[in-house]
């Protein structure tokens, strides 16, 4: 059952129209700096650390950072970026989440809850340069559980 889930999830993700980030081979390119866009990449989760506070075990207050590399496989192999998560548990499964994607012509900035780990969505709350005034949301689906990899599908506004 829960894979069926996981397919549906992934054929909905891969069925939105829209537009797609490129490497042309010298730059990225992109049909237009503003207005609605989707942009999807992988990532793998390269590095965990979670900081323990109170009592010992997962709790309210403690701390996770997680470090992904980010990756377009259908243009190239070697990672084109990398994400940053800050999250705070807010119960024992709970996130409060901070997420900085750093991609090459600027950051994107997401931020919001997480309870499910394999499929959550967060709001995309700005960016940099390139993505300047962004705003729309992010979903993530897990794709493996070892080593962590994942779809990031960026849905954006302007």
């Amino acid at each position: 059952m829960r894979r069926l889930v996981y397919m549906l999830a992934l054929a909905v993700v891969l069925s939105v129209p829209g537009f797609f980030y490129a490497w042309n081979g010298n730059a990225w390119s992109s049909g237009a700096v503003t207005g609605p866009a989707t942009i999807r990449i992988t990532s793998r989760e390269i590095s965990r650390v979670r900081v323990d506070v109170g009592r010992p075990g997962r709790g309210a207050g403690d701390t996770e950072i997680v470090r992904q590399n980010l990756f377009n496989r259908r243009i190239r192999s070697k990672p084109i970026g990398y994400a940053e998560f800050v999250c705070t548990l807010t119960t024992a499964t709970t996130r409060a989440c901070n997420v900085t994607i750093f991609l090459p012509k600027g950051r994107l900035i997401a931020g919001g809850s997480i309870q499910y780990q394999d499929l959550y969505e967060l709001a995309v709350l700005g960016g940099t340069r390139l993505y300047d005034n962004a705003r729309g949301t992010l979903t993530v689906i897990r794709t493996t559980k070892n080593p962590r990899r994942h779809i990031l599908l960026f849905r954006l506004a302007g």
